[in-house]
């Protein structure tokens, strides 16, 4: 008999409601271990949406979020505390605590997920991944004083603090030059290659067909299509329509 192999992420019949509107509708998917998933559709379609109830931002208005079998939403302390440590997210607008240092936000997931880590083990770890990002500014300075693709650098730099092997990306390269845009890229294609699981929203159909073993395409909160790595990459006919979907 084989044994049934238990999935990472699973979204089970999961809706959303907010202000008393439907947001998202009846939306089930299996995240497969290992595997880069692109979420993409128009504009207000829902896709940022599906990202922060897959990351356990968000609790469903139905249905459930499931990691490793278990519900997100009844996960106690501990199990909730292991679930953020495997896993990490870089937000739209990066999310970057405005009363706080560059150091002090990127130090802060290393002191709850490893504390055993002395200050200058933080301090060294901090530097190591900005050095990654390409960030060159001083870490004592706070958000304000950096541009909107220099906070973007170091949101991605506080995801990749502890390791994670889940990676939720939201419109992750955006705001960055071509050159740090490359960077994150690359920095995304290394993990990928490690076999992370990675699973990312964009606009980017060059970033989609370079990282992406399948496609989501939501559109009006619903699940409307799956494209596989081919077809993304070699049907013209399905390429032209998620361009169409990226563009609206």
């Amino acid at each position: 008999m084989i044994e049934r192999m238990e999935s990472l992420l699973e979204l089970v019949h999961v809706g959303f409601s907010a202000q008393n509107q439907e947001v998202i509708r009846d939306v089930s998917w299996t995240y497969a271990e290992g595997k880069t998933t692109a979420l993409v559709g128009p504009s207000g379609g829902g896709k940022s949406t599906v990202l922060k109830l897959s990351a356990g931002l968000l609790v469903p208005s139905r249905g459930e979020v499931n990691f490793r079998g278990k519900n997100i939403s009844q996960m106690n302390r501990r199990e909730n505390l292991e679930f953020r440590g495997e896993g990490a997210v870089v937000f739209q607008d990066s999310a970057l605590w405005a009363n706080q240092t560059i150091h002090q936000i990127l130090e802060l997931p290393l002191r709850v997920h490893a504390p055993e880590l002395s200050p200058d083990a933080r301090l060294g770890r901090v530097r190591e991944v900005l050095r990654q990002v390409g960030y060159r500014k001083d870490i004592g300075i706070r958000p304000a004083m950096l541009s909107m693709g220099e906070q973007k650098l170091v949101a991605f730099a506080r995801a990749l603090m502890c390791r994670p092997r889940l990676l939720f990306l939201d419109e992750w390269t955006e705001s960055l030059d071509d050159r740090s845009a490359q960077r994150l890229v690359g920095l995304v294609r290394e993990r990928k290659a490690l076999g992370h699981t990675i699973i990312f929203v964009s606009h980017d159909l060059h970033i989609i067909r370079d990282l992406a073993d399948q496609a989501l395409v939501i559109s009006g909160g619903e699940l409307c299509m799956v494209l596989t790595e081919a077809q993304i990459k070699y049907d013209d006919n399905l390429s032209r329509f998620l361009e169409k979907e990226i563009a609206s």
